[in-house]
């Protein structure tokens, strides 16, 4: 069974997720400093910011930037990934109780976490620490399930044997983004991103992923032999290709 408590169920998977994850693509800040105003001066809040993936890319834009992580494991992992970063600040704290000061935040962002999260009480939480005008900014990358042959079947592959697969994907976001900024507005832009792998990347990427039997469950050999399967069957070259639409839903809370 999966683990339920959301800030423990990654706890196992820090390596994967770490390797082979995917980032964002650069557009997403360009998006920011072109339409929300992002300078190196602004301090962000990276809320739910894990192993650091999309923390390095607004360190690289020159930002002081607070990384709010509940996970110990995966707060580990970003502290070693960001330790060259003197502007990086790791803090144990929630979405829906930072521990940051009231009005210190120009920006709130969460990468690939906004599922997670008690809705209400992180909107009053983001509301507590942005200062006036501050924006908060939702994005993760939405696997394509329909785009190529591989991609279909590997959406099979999950919905045959991730454990609880159907209850957190980010579809079941996307409807509740308006009443989280309501009667805020806020706008919206996708971008394409993608990966590559071969089958040990393949593998990890699947492991990755917190709704994926264990090697303890007596589904991991069968899950496994499928996605074996499924490589040899679409690998062009000894790589398969994942392909992602980046959403970012970005606006000032009110």
């Amino acid at each position: 069974m999966p683990v339920q408590d959301p800030i423990q169920r990654f706890s196992s998977r820090v390596e994967n997720y770490v390797r082979y994850r995917p980032g964002y693509p650069p557009a997403v800040i360009d998006l920011l400093k072109n339409e929300c105003a992002l300078t190196p001066s602004a301090v962000i809040a990276d809320v739910a910011s894990g192993t650091g993936i999309f923390t390095r890319m607004l360190l690289e834009n020159g930002n002081r930037v607070f990384g709010v992580e509940p996970n110990a494991a995966m707060r580990k992992a970003g502290e070693q990934l960001l330790s060259a970063y003197p502007s990086f600040t790791s803090i144990a704290g929630t979405a829906e109780a930072t521990t940051l000061d009231d009005h210190s935040i120009d920006f709130v962002m969460a990468a690939q976490a906004a599922h997670w999260f008690d809705r209400g009480k992180t909107r009053r939480e983001f509301m507590r620490i942005l200062k006036p005008g501050g924006r908060t900014v939702l994005l993760w990358n939405q696997r394509c399930t329909e785009s190529t042959p591989f991609l279909h079947d590997y959406e099979q592959l999950l919905l045959a044997y991730g454990t609880d697969y159907q209850n957190v994907r980010h579809e079941r976001t996307v409807e509740e983004i308006e009443t989280f900024f309501s009667p805020s507005p806020f706008q919206f832009r996708s971008f394409k991103y993608q990966q590559e792998f071969d089958y040990r990347g393949l593998e990890g990427r699947l492991l990755s992923s917190s709704y994926t039997p264990q090697p303890d469950d007596a589904e991991y050999a069968s899950m496994l032999r499928e996605l074996r399967r499924l490589f040899d069957t679409y690998q062009v070259n000894g790589l398969v290709t994942f392909e992602y639409n980046t959403q970012v839903y970005y606006g000032r809370l009110s």
